[in-house]
């Protein structure tokens, strides 16, 4: 990636330059190979694990690495320009840790958090269901209480990265009937009796990427199962995607690089009527608009993640970022195919991928509808942007 990259101390370098060393070594040579074949690169996840790369921004007496987003949404997009199935699995990890490090008990904390950010567990993030997608407050999967304590868990969830795959679930279900109020949120092993996954989904692209439905038929779960307090699951729910939405963006920012750098490469190399097609106005100019659009939505989510670093309100620009971001990169690896010209149209280049990939960006951790209306609302309280 030809990316001139401002980084806040150097020990930030240092990670950025391990991560790139572990992407050129372990990521890069298999990602071709992977999305063709479907192959979920579940190793890969085990290699960020050991390197450190798993737990980057949750504190260090768990096991993380106490990094400021700023730091660790750059290294999601360094993985996501790579292979887009491990940069979105780290920030879908992440997302999925999100609720017991920040809302579980000490005591809950100290027992999982150190597995499942060491690399030997990989998690999921269960929200959506058939009916309820974008309105996730209308979600009908229920938590009754089990007669000899706990809970007891019943229904679908769909459209679950990693489903299948994952080694816990966390997920949202419905412990009353009072709306928002009513959803509750909970730690779900996937050894746990009563979960059962459908096949995975067959997607347009992040073939490699398992996306499929969790099943939970009286699923028996402990107290300690559950995450914050009852009620409080909505909440948690939509503090995790806006940090979730940062991640969308730095993946998209990373594909979208990707397509840029291959797209500039070609110009430079393929002739016509004696002159590099880079040298031609019409190329030229699409290739400066795709370097400006990438550059713009990395600073875009960089704000937001500096605001979020800083202790302030940042929901409103994580929308703006993911909404920016991956529209960007819809049009910059549109653009990209259509410099490679017929070229570009074949899986003998990755450019065709990259398009492929960038779309599903605009519809996961809430559609680009969704996004404006997040930010329009916010506007239309007048609160600050």
């Amino acid at each position: 990636m030809a990316v001139d990259r401002a980084l806040p101390t150097p020990e930030a370098h240092d990670l950025l330059d391990l991560t790139r060393d572990l992407i050129a070594k372990e990521v890069a040579p298999r990602a071709a190979g992977d999305e063709a074949e479907g192959r979920f690169p579940r190793e890969v996840f085990a290699t960020l694990g050991r390197s450190g790369l798993l737990g980057l921004p949750y504190p260090e007496e768990y096991g993380g690495a106490a990094q400021p987003q700023e730091v660790y949404l750059q290294v999601v997009e360094e993985l996501a320009a790579a292979f887009l199935a491990v940069g979105l699995g780290l920030s879908v990890h992440t997302l999925s840790c999100f609720p017991v490090a920040s809302y579980a008990r000490e005591e809950v904390r100290a027992a999982l958090l150190p597995a499942m950010l060491g690399g030997e567990l990989l998690g999921a993030y269960c929200l959506s269901e058939p009916q309820s997608g974008s309105d996730a407050a209308a979600l009908v999967t229920r938590a009754g209480r089990a007669p000899e304590g706990g809970y007891e868990l019943n229904g679908v969830k769909a459209w679950t990265t990693h489903g299948g795959a994952a080694d816990f679930y966390t997920v949202m279900a419905r412990t009353s009937d009072d709306g928002a109020r009513g959803i509750s949120c909970f730690h779900v092993p996937a050894t746990t009796p009563g979960l059962s996954f459908g096949r995975p989904e067959r997607k347009m692209g992040m073939r490699s990427s398992p996306t499929a439905q969790v099943r939970l038929d009286a699923v028996r779960l402990g107290e300690d199962a559950l995450v914050g307090a009852e009620g409080e699951g909505f909440r948690i729910a939509m503090a995790a995607l806006d940090g979730g939405r940062l991640g969308i963006a730095a993946c998209a920012v990373g594909v979208a690089q990707a397509a840029l750098d291959a797209a500039s490469a070609y110009a430079r190399e393929r002739r016509q009527f004696g002159a590099r097609i880079a040298d031609f106005q019409g190329v030229g100019f699409m290739l400066a608009d795709m370097a400006t659009q990438v550059a713009a939505a990395r600073a875009l989510y960089l704000d937001a993640a500096r605001l979020r670093d800083a202790g302030r309100p940042y929901g409103t620009r994580a929308a703006m970022a993911k909404l920016f971001a991956t529209d960007a990169a819809m049009k910059v690896t549109t653009d990209a195919v259509q410099i490679f010209g017929g070229y570009g149209y074949v899986e003998d280049f990755p450019v065709e991928r990259y398009m492929r990939e960038a779309k599903v960006l605009q519809i996961v951790e809430g559609t680009n509808q969704i996004q404006r209306l997040v930010v329009s609302r916010a506007l239309g309280k007048g609160d600050p942007v």
